[in-house]
């Protein structure tokens, strides 16, 4: 059943972050630096990688063309659109506040009024296989990098994934298949460790999960794509960055703070349990009750994008070996 999210409307989260000041990294400027850009939210169609492809590109009111900021991709859940995702999220704010490019940007296998990303190898929602000449999704966002990049003044250090569900899915294959152009990645709702993991250095993983979520449930034996549990996720993820330390847990009003720390690289792993939430972006935007009851509740305990922002702050590409 594709999940669409179109009824999202506009409300502030909580704001809650638990990490300290953000760390620097040299600033590693693009070919787009000196273009001028209008602030606001724009809808870009081009060809990448050989498809046509629909992005939305945020640029905050105090972006300068002179000065490299940061870009996050935040990518939306299987039946659901850009659009979708930039009002479920509600990163925008977080980008007008802190000065980074948001992209948002659309798959292109159609699943109800909506689209699903082609996580290699793995199942699509429902439990079929994207057809055999589905766009390579993993080379349409390496090369949406390299477009923004182009159009934009981005510091090529300061690059970060996010996404819903199976844009989380596809969050983490990029922490595998693309760790030299992603700095780090926060699934939300959708962290998996995928196998093989041909990462060429450690990446910094933030995971957000309702321990409510009836889509992709926190222990694990869901669909075909969704058989372990988140933590044992995050396990495999600590193992894959080398953490020297065990998990230390910080339980909290209505979350669970699980970190995996002393990892190679820099790296850090961390997973944030919401307890009660359902299949929802913590902190986000308030739903509708018809979303509500088919998604499950949602909290305010954290706000994902404030949280994961800091977190990317603190994990830039030039930390890595």
């Amino acid at each position: 059943m594709a999940i669409v999210l179109a009824t999202v409307v506009a409300a502030t989260g909580l704001v809650l972050s638990s990490h300290d000041t953000a760390a620097s990294a040299a600033t590693v400027s693009s070919s787009g630096c000196g273009s001028s850009a209008v602030p606001g939210s724009h809808s870009l169609t081009k060809k990448i990688a050989g498809h046509q492809r629909v992005v939305i590109v945020h640029v905050p009111p105090h972006y300068r063309s002179a000065k490299a900021v940061a870009l996050v991709l935040n990518m939306h859940g299987s039946g659901s659109t850009a659009l979708d995702q930039e009002s479920f999220s509600g990163m925008d704010a977080t980008s007008d506040q802190h000065t980074f490019i948001v992209a948002y940007p659309q798959g292109l296998i159609t699943s109800g009024s909506g689209f699903d990303w082609n996580v290699p190898n793995v199942p699509l929602f429902g439990g079929t296989y994207a057809p055999a000449d589905s766009a390579n999704d993993v080379t349409f966002l390496v090369d949406l990098v390299r477009v923004l990049e182009s159009t934009y003044c981005i510091n090529r250090n300061e690059v970060y994934a996010t996404g819903m569900s199976g844009g989380g899915r596809m969050a983490s294959q990029l922490a595998c298949d693309a760790s030299s152009v992603f700095a780090a990645v926060a699934p939300v709702a959708g962290l998996r460790r995928p196998t093989p993991c041909p990462s060429t250095r450690p990446v910094a993983v933030v995971a957000f999960h309702g321990k409510a979520d009836p889509i992709d449930p926190y222990k694990g034996n869901g669909q075909a794509y969704w058989t372990y549990s988140v933590q044992v996720a995050a396990s495999l993820w600590a193992s894959q960055d080398v953490c020297a330390s065990a998990a230390t847990i910080q339980r909290q009003n209505g979350y669970t703070l699980t970190a995996y720390t002393r990892c190679h690289g820099g790296a850090d792993v961390e997973l944030y349990s919401l307890k009660g939430e359902g299949h929802e972006w913590p902190g986000g935007p308030a739903v509708s009750p018809l979303i509500t009851n088919v998604l499950g509740p949602q909290s305010d305990a954290v706000n994902a994008d404030e949280v994961m922002w800091s977190f990317f702050m603190k994990h830039p590409l030039a930390l890595a070996p």
